[in-house]
């Protein structure tokens, strides 16, 4: 299955302020510019024109060609001068892994989603929140023909998604249902829980089993299940979870893989020094 990323609406057009004497406000305009063109571009799958970056900016062909042009001197981003197709560029892939590096968790996490494919033949994917979203930041692909697959980076709504879940019930409730009810609640499958006293149900729910079921509330057909890793505060930091078509994620295999998924859960909170909060922790051992 394709990406996953439900993408945000950015302003298009930035306002400026008088720049300064020294110029220093038109540089840092162009930095903006710069960095929303980066975005647009990697929000793109196969490249984009010169017309459709500038037209997704609001900004002139000739100013989107110079700010393509300086950042193609330093690898930021490419161009297929065949198709004049503008992309990521290698530097922007370098820059970014770098955030990878200072999250310990997601290196330690990788063992254990290695494991979660070979005990249960799923994706395992591991994601944080971010604002009103989650991004996921790890994955080890299934080996089946049919799987599903996301990129590193990209987003998915908080309210359809396992990991989304589960994170949330880490939280404080008030907090959570503030969160939840700023994201719309957008509909995406019949199965989607859009009513805001229905997902806190839900939430109470996750809080108490310790995981969560995305049960094709997203994409019709696939089913996630998810719980969460904590840091040493008993702070969820992130929420691990597998992921695969629900003709072979069956409702009579979900007490089984729930336990995987959780087990695993625990083990990277331990791999890094966390602690599961103790209300889950005599749950679980009960």
């Amino acid at each position: 299955m394709a990406d996953e990323t439900t993408k945000t609406k950015k302003t298009n057009t930035l306002k400026s302020a008088k720049p300064a004497k020294s110029g220093s406000g038109s540089q840092v305009q162009s930095l903006s510019r710069a960095l929303l063109l980066l975005e647009r571009l990697a929000d793109s799958d196969m490249g984009m024109s010169l017309t459709e970056v500038a037209g997704s900016l609001g900004l002139a062909p000739s100013t989107t060609h110079r700010l393509l042009n300086s950042l193609r001197s330093h690898d930021f981003v490419d161009v297929d001068e065949s198709q004049g197709l503008w992309s990521i560029g290698v530097n922007a892939f370098s820059i970014g892994n770098a955030y990878l590096k200072k999250r310990d968790f997601i290196a330690q996490a990788r063992p254990f989603m290695k494991r979660l494919v070979a005990e249960t033949g799923e994706t395992s994917n591991l994601a944080i929140l971010e604002k009103n979203s989650v991004v996921y930041v790890g994955q080890v692909e299934s080996p089946q023909t049919m799987r599903m697959v996301v990129s590193l980076g990209s987003r998915s709504p908080l309210h359809a998604s396992g990991v989304g879940k589960a994170l949330l019930s880490a939280m404080p409730r008030r907090e959570a249902m503030d969160i939840i009810k700023k994201t719309g609640m957008v509909t995406f499958t019949g199965h989607t829980i859009t009513s805001p006293s229905q997902f806190e149900q839900e939430l109470n729910k996750i809080s108490l089993q310790g995981y969560s079921l995305d049960d094709e509330e997203q994409f019709e057909g696939l089913r996630c299940i998810a719980a969460n890793i904590y840091n040493e505060y008993g702070e969820a930091v992130a929420g691990i979870s597998i992921s695969g078509p629900a003709v072979r994620v069956k409702w009579e295999r979900i007490p089984m893989l729930s336990a995987l998924v959780m087990d695993a859960a625990r083990e990277v909170t331990k791999a890094i020094g966390g602690q599961v909060p103790a209300l889950l922790k005599k749950t679980h051992d009960g």
